[in-house]
């Protein structure tokens, strides 16, 4: 909360915020921009830890991710060739584990943009919910905000032309969610930088599709991992 009354997309009086540094804890689709864009608003030290992708489940020996396989097994149930018992049985293998969509949607994307931006530790983006290394990733990320308060490195700092065409290159190598689009053009102008839809292109003719995750693939963040 502030008592400064600026326009959001300026500065904020840093000064009001009673708070050295900053840890962000995100996961789904919305909450990953909306705390970069307020990071940026306050420009208060800050670094970003993800939830993390959930791991797959499995039914009658196939492997299952939420989203994609939740849609294409309704549409299957709908048609009549999977019922009602069995629908709900695999519904309760669809989110196996805590975390966001094991697929490259929107919060997996952003997760990764996050750490392409630069405003999460490296290999931060995209490892499993509950595992050692998202554990470990926590613990680094904290030991880093506490650095952050001492060396005075801010979001405005971290987020430069140079970070957001980093960010579209990385969206274009992940195949990820067109909704980064949008997500990635707020957080840059909170920060005064006017990305087009002509940039999204460039960045397109520069850089090759790397990873095969679903929807657009046939992998899981944890084979990604």
């Amino acid at each position: 909360h502030t008592r400064c009354s600026r326009d959001w997309s300026s500065d904020v009086c840093s000064s009001d915020f009673p708070m050295d540094a900053v840890v962000l804890l995100g996961g789904c689709n919305k909450t990953v921009p909306a705390q970069l864009m307020a990071a940026a608003s306050a420009n208060l030290p800050a670094i970003f830890v993800a939830t993390g992708p959930m791991l797959t489940g499995n039914w009658r020996g196939e492997r299952l991710g939420a989203c994609t396989d939740c849609r294409r097994y309704w549409a299957q149930h709908r048609a009549g060739s999977i019922s009602e018992a069995e629908i709900d049985e695999l519904t309760q293998k669809l989110c196996s584990t805590g975390g966001t969509c094991m697929v490259m949607g929107t919060a997996s994307t952003m997760a990764c943009l996050t750490e392409a931006l630069g405003m999460m530790l490296p290999g931060g983006a995209a490892a499993p919910f509950g595992t050692g290394d998202r554990l470990r990733q926590a613990v680094a990320s904290g030991r880093r905000a506490v650095a952050l308060a001492a060396s005075g490195l801010r979001p405005r700092d971290i987020l430069t032309p140079a970070a957001f065409e980093n960010a579209m290159k990385a969206l274009i190598a992940l195949g990820g969610s067109t909704n980064a689009v949008v997500h990635l053009t707020a957080i840059a102008r909170r920060v005064g930088i006017k990305l087009t839809l002509d940039d999204f292109q460039r960045a397109s003719e520069q850089a090759p599709l790397l990873v095969n995750c679903k929807p657009a693939g046939a992998g899981y963040l944890e084979d990604f991992y």
